[in-house]
C-alpha cells in the first residue's frame, strides 16, 4: 500500500509520498512514487501514484514517453494543469484498458493518481484522479487530497490544515500526518518524498528525501508524541457518571 498527500494551499503547493510497496509480508520494496516534469521558468507538474504498481509505472513510462518522442499531447505541450489532468487520466485508461480488456477485470489493476502544478499563465492547480480518468479539483474550501492509506493521517489534517497556511508550517502539519500513519499502518514507511512548490516562481524544486535519520522529523515526531501525552493528561477528567 501507499500514502500520498498533497495540498494546494494560497501560497502554493506540497506534495509527500513515502516509498513502500509490499505484496505480502515476504516482499516488501521501495519504489518512488513522486514525479517531477517541467520547464525552467514555463511549468512545474508533479504526480504522486497509488495503486498497483505495474499500472502506475505504465502510466508515467507513456508520458515519459509522449515528451522523449514529441508525440502530442504531451506534458509539455497542454496549456493548463487541467489539460495536463485530462492526458493523465486518457493515459490511466488507455493502460487499464490495454492490461485488462475486460473492464470487470481492471479492477485488479486499478490506481490512483495526484496531478498539481502550475503552467506559465496560468493558475496553479491540484487534481485527484480517479481510476477511471475522471477527477476532481482541488479548493479553498477543500485545499489537499489523499490517496492509499489516508485514514490515520486524516485528522490532524483536517483539524489543522488551512488554506491560508504559511508553507512551513503546511510541511510540518503533513510530515505528522505522516508519522501518525507510519505509527499505525506497516504498509507505508520510509524514506518519504517530499517536494515543496512556490506559488508564482515557475521553479522546479529539487525536493528531499526523508528517511529514519533525519533529524528534523525524527524531532517532530517525538515532539507530537510527548505533546499527545501531555494534552492527554491536560484534560479534564470524566465525571463520576462515566464511571459506573
Amino acid at each position: 500500500m501507499t500514502y500520498c498527500c498533497a495540498l494546494r494551499l494560497q501560497d502554493g503547493l506540497v506534495f509527500i509520498s513515502d516509498t513502500r510497496t509490499n505484496a505480502g509480508v515476504d516482499h516488501i520494496s521501495v519504489f518512488r512514487k513522486l514525479y517531477t516534469f517541467g520547464v525552467e521558468g514555463e511549468r512545474f507538474i508533479a504526480i504522486q501514484t497509488s495503486g498497483n504498481l505495474a499500472t502506475t509505472q505504465a502510466v508515467i513510462g507513456h508520458l515519459k514517453n509522449h515528451l522523449e518522442l514529441s508525440q502530442e499531447p504531451n506534458l509539455y505541450s497542454v496549456n493548463t494543469m487541467f489539460e495536463a489532468a485530462e492526458l493523465v487520466g486518457h493515459t490511466l485508461k488507455k493502460v487499464l484498458a490495454d492490461m485488462a480488456p475486460d473492464t470487470q477485470e481492471q479492477s485488479n489493476y486499478y490506481c490512483s493518481l495526484l496531478v498539481g502544478g502550475q503552467i506559465k499563465g496560468a493558475e496553479m492547480q491540484l487534481y485527484n484522479i480517479y481510476p477511471q480518468g475522471n477527477f476532481i479539483c482541488a479548493t479553498k474550501d477543500t485545499p489537499y487530497f489523499q490517496i492509499g492509506e489516508s485514514k490515520y493521517g486524516k485528522p490532524i489534517l483536517d483539524r489543522a490544515l488551512r488554506y491560508d497556511m504559511p508553507l512551513d508550517e503546511a510541511v510540518k502539519c503533513s510530515l505528522i500526518s505522516f508519522d501518525s500513519t507510519l505509527r499505525s499502518n506497516v504498509s507505508v514507511g520510509l524514506p518519504l518524498d517530499a517536494l515543496v512548490y512556490t506559488r508564482d516562481s515557475l521553479h522546479i524544486p529539487v525536493g528531499k528525501r526523508i528517511d529514519e535519520e533525519d533529524p528534523y522529523f525524527s524531532s517532530i515526531s517525538k515532539q507530537w508524541s510527548d505533546t499527545l501525552r501531555k494534552g492527554l493528561q491536560e484534560l479534564a477528567k470524566p465525571t463520576d457518571d462515566y464511571l459506573v
